[in-house]
């Protein structure tokens, strides 16, 4: 493999149909059990590579260098094979910012509720820091040192302005689930799920229910592509072909 996506479960992966419309290359999907994962890793037999749930912080143990961004974050998702020196990247940090600009959501001095305390969610508690969120409440399913549960948050934070999933509750195939019901939050001005396949979840669309602007995570998916193809090449790509893909993947979404 010279360039691709590595994971767990890679089924509903849209990486590579965007890869491919990024860039002059053949872009596969290698899911890997966590038993492959390690061999994987120490064969370096690849030229870049993306990284996704659940290796986003065990990679980094392989790497010979992470830069300055992702090492603050705590989990990589690119990896460049530079020579033999794998150098690990973050570009979930920039495709998250992308998409709260793009649909003008103001974090700055507002409570947020972050669903999830994986890999996925390290990128977007960074995003939320540099936008100067004034308080971020983590929810976790069970009970953990740091985390409320979301009855807690339903008891303790109902006054959140923004809540954001990266968790994979609702992800496709599991349509039906939610990680949590909106209608006790009666502050909340936008709800951000970072899921893509479905392009609405049930949480996004419960908020859309209740008049609260809510979007899932397509945007962010083309737009970390987008970052990532600029490392795996080392050459800038305008951020405006981020736009026309998103809604091309959008549109194929939609007619499901």
């Amino acid at each position: 493999m010279e360039y691709g996506l590595i994971g767990e479960k890679l089924g509903h992966s849209y990486s590579k149909q965007i890869h491919e419309k990024l860039a002059d290359y053949k872009y596969e999907i290698t899911p890997l059990t966590r038993e492959e994962f390690p061999e994987f890793m120490k064969e370096r037999n690849f030229k870049a590579i993306n990284v996704t749930i659940p290796y986003k912080i065990d990679v980094m143990e392989y790497l010979d260098e992470v830069d300055e961004n992702a090492m603050h974050i705590g989990s990589v998702n690119t990896i460049v094979n530079k020579d033999g020196k794998l150098i690990g990247h973050n570009t979930d940090f920039n495709g998250f910012l992308y998409m709260l600009r793009k649909n003008n959501i103001i974090i700055k001095d507002k409570k947020v509720i972050v669903i999830g305390n994986g890999g996925a969610s390290k990128s977007i508690l960074a995003v939320l820091n540099y936008l100067e969120a004034k308080d971020i409440v983590i929810l976790y399913h069970k009970p953990a040192t740091d985390t409320f549960t979301a009855e807690e948050c339903i008891r303790l934070h109902a006054d959140a302005g923004v809540i954001i999933n990266t968790s994979p509750v609702g992800m496709y195939p599991n349509i039906e689930a939610s990680p949590l019901d909106i209608s006790y939050f009666t502050k909340c001005e936008a709800v951000v799920d970072v899921i893509y396949n479905p392009i609405e979840t049930k949480l996004t669309l419960q908020a859309k229910s209740l008049n609260i602007k809510a979007i899932t995570g397509l945007e962010m998916l083309v737009a970390q592509a987008k970052y990532a193809v600029e490392f795996f090449l080392e050459k800038e790509i305008n951020d405006s072909v981020i736009h026309p893909i998103y809604l091309e993947i959008k549109k194929q979404l939609e007619t499901f």
